[in-house]
């Protein structure tokens, strides 16, 4: 069986090119589920999931339930006589008996290697923690988080430079190639499933903004992997003159200077602010209700020499 009849169930960014890879690969999709449409931004304006988007533009049908959990869910789900449902990121715990009704059972694209990093933020996560590895899991789902048995896997490095939004475009590819070609050997039974073991598994809680907040005291290489796991959202940032200063990019360096945590040890071309262990060479930043520039360009004209980073002086 070569080709499927598939539902598809994902809402970000993330999902996105996984459905495009079934959709390419000749599967047909009787539907795609996605969250409802939600205001966002400033303006709070009503806006479309991502992969509404994808899917009006295929021309598929479309499902916005507000909740799985009701009679009337399962059966709207049943009419469609999946082979296998697809979940990437979908944004809702599915209960068992929507797990139920495919005839194959309902596959997910994790965005680490489990048990490493369950839970909502997993690319995030590794990168917080200094991890130099991650991947991409395909696993059969059942009613935990994400301990359902595992049947395919691609791995890849996290480089020094790497962001959550790096990573999280090549994780997306990632987790797309490896469905397409792992689903057809899934459903002959080549690939087995094998059971998750719970040693060393971790939970990859949900981004606060609270998170962001920089603390001059770490070591640099801690606050360099904050400054690129909180990039795009919720980005890195410090006080500067009693306003918020986000650091979008930056690089750990080796600097002596023998000042206090916080204080600009270097501003000619570039800005150096010294850290609890070694210092940070910051690369671009943004002011309150600025855009974000080089770090040359905001230290232009300005003496920043001795300031201190943090405080609300």
């Amino acid at each position: 069986m070569s080709s499927f009849n598939l539902v598809f169930a994902g809402t970000p960014g993330f999902a996105v090119p996984a459905l495009e890879a079934l959709i390419a690969a000749g599967h047909r999709i009787a539907a795609v589920y996605t969250q409802p449409d939600r205001p966002a931004g400033r303006g709070q304006q009503v806006v479309q999931s991502a992969v509404k988007e994808c899917a009006l533009r295929q021309g598929l049908t479309v499902e916005q339930p507000t909740s799985l959990r009701t009679a009337e869910a399962i059966e709207r789900l049943a009419s469609y006589r999946p082979d296998v449902m697809i979940v990437v990121a979908y944004g809702q715990i599915l209960p068992q008996s929507i797990l139920d009704v495919p005839r194959l059972g309902c596959i997910n694209i994790h965005g680490s290697l489990l048990p490493r990093w369950r839970g909502a933020a997993p690319i995030q996560r590794a990168l917080l923690a200094g991890d130099t590895i991650t991947g991409i899991n395909i696993m059969r789902m059942e009613a935990g988080l994400d301990t359902g048995p595992v049947f395919a896997a691609a791995t890849t490095a996290i480089g020094p430079h790497d962001t959550a939004a790096t990573l999280h475009d090549r994780l997306a590819a990632l987790g797309a190639t490896t469905l397409v070609e792992a689903l057809p050997r899934y459903a002959t039974g080549e690939l087995k499933a094998l059971s998750q073991h719970n040693v060393g598994a971790t939970y990859a809680r949900k981004l606060r903004k609270e998170e962001a907040q920089i603390d001059w005291r770490l070591a640099a290489g801690e606050i360099d992997r904050q400054v690129r796991a909180f990039n795009p959202w919720p980005i890195a940032e410090t006080r500067w003159q009693g306003k918020q200063l986000r650091i979008w990019e930056a690089l750990p360096v080796v600097e002596s200077h023998g000042a206090p945590p916080g204080t600009v040890v270097r501003s000619e071309g570039d800005i150096v602010v010294a850290c609890g262990t070694g210092a940070l060479q910051l690369l671009r930043v943004q002011a309150a209700g600025r855009k974000n520039v080089t770090a040359a360009e905001f230290a232009r004209g300005q003496s920043l020499i001795g300031a201190t980073f943090g405080t609300e002086s």
